[in-house]
């Protein structure tokens, strides 16, 4: 019996009770004179988890047929082979701290923090005692009906949901469970806000005043346009990251703040951010004259990497709250339209698509992924370039028909042939 334990069993089994009140169970006689009696459970019997204690046993009931209770027990074995904790009692919870536990290693510390206050403060709660295996699409959305009647935001929500889909889209990669419940969302993904993108003379009003009430500030926002380096990227800029010589910087880094206080440098947000950046001759200026005040403040207690480029007074990196709310307090005194400092680098593109650069070079400059993703950004800008380029074919086709008329009303006709039947009478 016990080499069978070892594998799990399925057995019929019921709720029927005797005269003392005590469930039957497998013994009910029923079971033998009435297949249809009761439910299937299956069972597996498991090791002890520590010496000296005592074995323990994962069961799932109330199984229609035998069929269906022997897929679960195969389910269940076939994800111990392999690491996975498919135990048919695991709540949505048990599986989402898990989930959290291994993801830590994974992730950036910021989006680790963000998939972490979502499970403990959203998912967990609402969801966390369903059995994982029974969460189904209907307990989504009324997950999403009750947090929008709580007024929680839409975009909100949809990050919540993206978090859980994320979660059990692993579950089935790692074929512990079927199906991802979440797809499709309850919640469209939220579309992107209208973004305010200075003019060229808004830009330079803008810097001159930078300039003359906060010059360091000035030069991290110039920076920022210059080269469309995210914020992140270009707070977390180390000196040995510039290289003055080829007038090129390479991004390694970029910083940020978990849970809104401690700073944390990580790595740039997709393997193509971890790239090198040309320098135009107005960011080689600033960049210079900024390493020779670095030069002239050193000290042989200078922090590895050659210290951050752009810094706090004391050496540390700037906070990017501050940034922030510093931006637009000098936005708001020099008078120009309220914008995010992420914006900055969608002004960047917009200056280099407007003067005609080649949208591949755009995308390679701004370090996008795929070049699709700097065409869906800035599609509307393309417009300009698509018309020049089939004016171009049309100029073209233009240029050819007219050389083709003038070559043909100018040259002497050619001669006629003669007509077949005549030939063929020449030839008899």
């Amino acid at each position: 019996m016990r080499a069978h334990e070892t594998v799990g069993r399925v057995y019929r089994r019921c709720g029927c009770r005797d005269e003392q009140r005590r469930q039957l169970g497998v013994h009910c006689p029923q079971l033998i004179s009435d297949p249809a009696h009761g439910t299937w459970t299956s069972a597996v019997d498991l090791p002890a988890t520590e010496p000296g204690g005592h074995n323990r046993t994962v069961r799932r009931g109330g199984f229609p047929t035998e069929g269906d209770a022997r897929t679960a027990l195969h389910r269940y074995r076939a994800g111990r082979r392999i690491g996975i904790s498919a135990d048919p009692n695991q709540t949505v919870a048990d599986y989402l701290i898990q989930w959290l536990t291994a993801k830590r290693l994974r992730l950036k510390a910021t989006t680790w923090v963000r998939y972490r206050d979502y499970v403990h403060h959203d998912l967990i709660p609402a969801l966390g005692p369903i059995r994982l295996d029974e969460l189904a699409y209907e307990h989504i959305h009324h997950f999403v009906l009750a947090q929008l009647a709580a007024g929680r935001g839409r975009p909100t929500v949809w990050h919540i949901l993206a978090t859980l889909s994320s979660a059990i889209g692993d579950a089935v990669r790692q074929h512990r469970l079927p199906t991802n419940v979440v797809r499709p969302t309850v919640v469209p993904r939220p579309a992107s806000g209208e973004r305010t993108i200075w003019t060229p003379a808004q830009t330079i009003r803008f810097l001159r005043h930078c300039h003359t009430n906060d010059p360091d500030f000035a030069d991290l926002i110039e920076f920022l346009i210059g080269t469309g380096l995210r914020k992140g990227e270009a707070l977390g800029l180390h000196w040995d990251d510039v290289h003055l010589g080829s007038r090129t910087i390479y991004v390694r880094w970029t910083l940020s703040a978990i849970d809104n206080n401690k700073l944390t440098l990580t790595r740039p947000k997709t393997r193509k951010s971890s790239n090198w950046v040309a320098l135009s001759p107005r960011i080689h200026a600033i960049l210079t004259h900024r390493k020779t005040q670095h030069r002239t403040a050193s000290d042989p207690a200078a922090p590895p990497g050659g210290g951050f480029v752009f810094h706090r007074e004391d050496g540390r990196p700037l906070h990017p709250e501050y940034v922030l709310n510093h931006f637009h307090y000098l936005a708001r005194q020099a008078g120009v339209p309220r914008t995010s400092v992420h914006d900055l680098r969608h002004l960047a593109a917009t200056l280099a698509l407007t003067h005609g650069v080649e949208l591949t070079i755009v995308s390679k400059t701004l370090r996008h992924s795929t070049i699709s993703t700097t065409a869906n950004i800035y599609g509307h800008l393309t417009k300009p370039a698509a018309r020049q380029a089939v004016d171009a074919i049309a100029q073209q086709l233009d240029r050819e028909e007219k050389r083709y008329d003038h070559t043909t009303t100018t040259s002497p006709p050619a001669p006629r042939s003669q007509p077949h039947s005549d030939h063929y009478t020449q030839a008899a």
